[in-house]
């Protein structure tokens, strides 16, 4: 039997009837509160008003993926493109009060796109010290016939401090060797002869190029129109968080950081004003319990794109050892 793209479409949707037991499980800040009591939480709040409610010097990583300076609708709220000034002006005031949240040994990435990457650099670096800028390929978007095709994103990666944490060996990427050397006794050098092809860990640059934007065949798909992997923010988390690290995500929209903080054994608090965007997350943290899986990143690695074959393989034979 044919299987219709129809069917192929694995989109979390919600139901009337999951839309109101969902929404009892949403967190409404009205007064200062203990840490305990918004851990593992999503708050459907302006994240202005949620952030006066929390406690001081508590956050491991503070991940932003705010509206980007461009038209943009989302659900029940939009944003409209403004001036670079203007612009500026909305990240510094919400990213200063987030500031007494982190703890010393904090990171803090923030999302851009060629538009608001300025701002954001201009705004964070006179508040946070700057440590890369990661700019990652969307691999879709819209063809353009008098510029260039925009198909990539920027992340700004900051600390607090000099002090921070950061494990390189967590993030490393698994490339196919296309041309396997070997040493003077025929043994592959640098790289791994395995049933599922020749591969080569390398560690993680700041040019990512092995994501995929969620579509609609991908299990972590949602309609949110700016929702990004979760390889993406597995990368972030593994790099910048030790396990019960406490991840806080602002912006969360349809809960990608929350899920993949819950996937990962990491501690964390959501933010998100729209509550049908609440609801997704809450959603997609239930579907977690079964579906603990990343896509992109298994056997401890992450692999590169079109590997799914050798990743099979390789989880395999890895259960045989085992």
């Amino acid at each position: 039997m044919q299987i219709t793209p129809k069917q192929r479409n694995r989109t979390i949707v919600l139901g009337e009837a999951e839309l109101v037991r969902l929404r009892q499980k949403l967190v409404y800040l009205h007064s200062t509160t203990d840490l305990a009591n918004i851990l593992g939480t999503t708050i459907c709040q302006d994240n202005l008003d949620a952030v006066a409610q929390l406690p001081d010097c508590f956050v491991d990583l503070l991940f932003l993926d705010p509206p980007y300076n461009l038209d943009k609708v989302f659900n029940q709220s939009s944003f409209k493109q403004t001036t670079f000034e203007n612009y500026k002006r909305y990240l510094q005031q919400w990213l200063k009060p987030m500031l007494r949240l982190l703890k010393p040994t904090a990171s803090v990435y923030i999302c851009a796109d060629w538009r608001s990457s300025p701002a954001v650099f201009v705004v964070a670096s006179e508040l946070l010290l700057v440590r890369n800028r990661i700019t990652w390929e969307r691999e879709k978007g819209r063809g353009a016939k008098t510029n260039w095709k925009n198909c990539s994103e920027d992340i700004w990666f900051f600390t607090v401090s000099e002090d921070y944490f950061f494990n390189v060996d967590a993030v490393k990427l698994k490339r196919k060797v296309l041309a396997p050397y070997k040493d003077n006794k025929g043994n592959p050098k640098d790289w791994e002869l395995a049933d599922g092809g020749n591969f080569r860990l390398t560690h993680p640059s700041n040019l990512w190029t092995d994501l995929t934007v969620p579509f609609w065949s991908m299990p972590e798909n949602t309609n949110h129109p700016t929702q990004k992997p979760e390889k993406l923010l597995a990368k972030i988390i593994l790099a910048s968080t030790q396990p019960n690290d406490i991840v806080l995500d602002p912006f969360l929209g349809s809960g990608t950081t929350s899920v993949v903080a819950k996937k990962l054994g990491r501690q964390f608090i959501g933010v998100e004003r729209d509550e049908l965007y609440c609801c997704l997350a809450e959603k997609r943290l239930e579907l977690a319990k079964k579906q603990p899986a990343i896509q992109g990143y298994s056997d401890g690695v992450f692999w590169e794109r079109n590997t799914l074959s050798s990743q099979k393989r390789a989880n395999s034979l890895h259960k045989n050892e085992t």
